[in-house]
């Protein structure tokens, strides 16, 4: 069937304005995206004193006021101009200095609203004021203003009013703009910033000139438990990339990655190649649900990273990801590894806050109600059970490599070398370890056959003794797997999984990978995998989920490099069910065996699912329970 057109379409060039408004939608999302691009061009202007005040979450007022270098009368006519720029030197786009070198902010903001700005060169005794509405200038005269420029937007949307039904409410717009001046005035240590909302202060970051800027500037925009339980790490050598920045404690983190502070070459970005870097040097310390707070600052030459990616300017290209993914990773692993049997303060302070006299008393008065019979339950009798399970204490530690769930395969046959710290290794120190100043100090007693109870000589320190041992054999089988080779299962009957072609693929050309760690995989169909094999370690385990983890790293990592830490997974889930279990006795010496292996294994701060494996409390802090302080 024939089909005429009767309207044939013409093509017509669009007006600057309508250009404008549609370049607006790139960049200016929201108010945040206004203040985020005046605040840059202030400081590629120069500035160390910038000024930012919002009305209405910044729908009625945004207005940013800096001591840069300003402009002249001339330079403001041009400034709301389409694609033009002071920045881009020689046109040359792999060298970029500054923030700003598209020449697309003033004129795409300067469309959608009310916009005036005042300003005065350096050298120049002439200061103006431009006036545009909706894109259209309205009037330039002269007035008096101080040595650089002050912007003022008001009716942010006014002239594309459907965009300002998609703002959210004023509380989420300022605080969208207070996390946006939180991560410029990282970057930027240097740089006074005064943020108000509606006349209420809500950042005064003053600069002092002292030796470490960006210490000073991260105790002004952190709570003191995060500088508590921070990481400083610098590893600016002879590489071509320099990292340096703070990271948290595996013990001390969130629910979302919104605390991931990261930067290249000083600016601001959000990258998925760093986000997964920063969860792969992690993954054997936090749980996969969790985050870690992280201030990353990473600096290369400008030929080697491409920040045009995006007009936002917050996605970068690398030219070596692989070089920037690796230095990540071996940094933030190295700094972990040397704290990695520390636990986050926050734990202790909590336990603290839990403890305190309100709480007691509440407590004490249902007690008392509970065995005087007047309970609401109507319960009035308290029975209690002694346990009748024995537990021989020369084996308790040879117990655990012994130990077998259903259907598992020996560990003495999988890893012959496998050997669990025993209380005679520790036979010739029979001495007290307070007295040898031990970090976590002596066994005094276990409680509810779980929890071990030691003394310092300042503090006193609760360990979870099934978190602390799952981790101990946890890098004992690891140093086993490094030395040895994996042991392998055939199926008695394979197991075919169907996958989409693309997961085919990817599975496929990573099959001598998968071989390495035991998985035999091999092309059964056009939409089907047949798996002959699986690490001995997994005994009967679910084949196709297995498959689907490491599909799930295949798409969240995107690189081979998930198989690396796959079979760290497999050992943390076998050291998980072959560790000391609740309900185990231990006698002192075992219990101080325990400790001493804690204070030198790695990472003995958490447990493999980044649980805290122990609790310390001071002695002061408790003292103020008592009221002794």
């Amino acid at each position: 069937m024939n089909l005429e057109i009767t309207n044939k379409p013409q093509i017509k060039e669009l007006s600057p304005i309508t250009i404008n408004r549609i370049a607006a939608g790139e960049v200016v999302e929201r108010p945040a995206s206004v203040v985020k691009e005046l605040v840059e061009n202030s400081i590629d202007a120069g500035a160390t004193e910038i000024t930012i005040k919002i009305e209405a979450g910044g729908k009625n007022l945004i207005l940013i006021s800096d001591n840069g270098c300003g402009m002249s009368k001339e330079d403001l006519l041009l400034a709301i101009k389409r694609h033009t720029t002071s920045k881009l030197v020689n046109d040359d786009l792999l060298d970029i200095k500054y923030f700003g070198f598209r020449g697309e902010a003033l004129p795409s903001i300067a469309s959608i609203s009310r916009m005036t700005i005042k300003s005065c060169c350096a050298d120049s005794n002439e200061s103006h004021m431009l006036e545009i509405a909706g894109g259209k200038v309205q009037n330039i005269i002269p007035v008096a203003h101080h040595v650089g420029t002050t912007i003022e937007v008001r009716d942010l949307f006014f002239s594309t009013p459907a965009r300002l039904k998609f703002l959210r409410k004023e509380k989420t717009e300022i605080q969208h703009v207070q996390d946006l001046i939180k991560r410029v005035a990282l970057a930027n240590p240097n740089v006074m910033f005064n943020l108000s909302s509606d006349n209420k202060t809500l950042f005064n970051l003053i600069t002092k000139k002292v030796e470490n800027s960006l210490e000073q500037r991260v105790n002004e925009l952190f709570h003191q438990e995060f500088i508590d339980n921070s990481i400083f790490i610098n590893n600016r050598g002879e590489n071509p990339v320099k990292i340096y920045g703070y990271i948290s404690l595996p013990t001390y983190d969130r629910g979302t990655s919104a605390e991931q502070y990261l930067y290249i070459n000083h600016r601001p970005v959000k990258d998925k190649l760093l986000n997964t870097a920063i969860r792969i040097a992690y993954k054997d310390f936090i749980s996969r649900d969790r985050y870690p707070v992280v201030i990353l600052f990473i600096e290369l030459a400008n030929e080697l990273v491409d920040v045009n990616a995006h007009p936002a300017k917050t996605e970068v290209r690398f030219r070596d990801i692989n070089l920037v993914r690796n230095l990540v990773i071996g940094t933030l692993k190295n700094a972990l590894l040397a704290q990695g049997s520390s636990v986050s303060s926050t734990i202790a302070n909590d336990t603290l806050k839990a403890a305190n006299i309100e709480n007691y008393n509440r407590r004490n008065q249902q007690y008392s109600s509970f065995v005087s019979g007047s309970s609401t339950s109507g319960k009035k009798n308290i029975s209690y059970q002694s346990s009748d399970k024995k537990f021989n204490s020369s084996s308790f530690f040879s117990e655990v490599s012994t130990y077998q769930e259903p259907i598992q395969p020996d560990i003495d046959e999988i890893i012959p070398e496998f050997k669990i710290p025993t209380t005679k290794d520790f036979a010739e120190d029979r001495t007290d370890p307070v007295n040898h100043e031990y970090r976590l100090g002596a066994a005094k007693c276990q409680l509810h056959e779980t929890y071990i109870v030691s003394q310092t000589k300042d503090s006193i320190v609760i360990i979870d003794q099934h978190a602390a041992h799952e981790r101990l054999v946890y890098e004992q089988l690891k140093q086993q797997l490094k030395n040895g080779s994996i042991s392998k299962q055939r199926l008695l009957i394979p197991e075919i999984i169907e996958v989409n072609n693309d997961v085919m693929d990817k599975i496929l050309a990573a099959q001598e990978s998968l071989q390495k760690l035991g998985i035999q995989v091999k092309n059964c169909t056009k939409q089907s995998i047949i798996v002959t094999e699986i690490p001995q370690l997994l005994g009967n385990c679910n084949t196709k989920k297995l498959i689907q983890n490491i599909v799930d790293d295949f798409i969240e990592f995107e690189e081979n490099i998930s198989f690396n830490e796959l079979m760290n997974y497999i050992l943390a889930t076998y050291a998980c069910h072959h560790s000391i279990r609740s309900g185990r006795i231990m006698n002192k010496d075992e219990m101080n065996a325990l400790l001493r292996e804690m204070e030198n294994t790695p990472h003995s701060g958490q447990c493999n699912h980044g649980r805290p494996t122990y609790i310390e409390l001071h002695l002061k802090d408790i003292e103020k329970l008592f009221g002794r302080r």
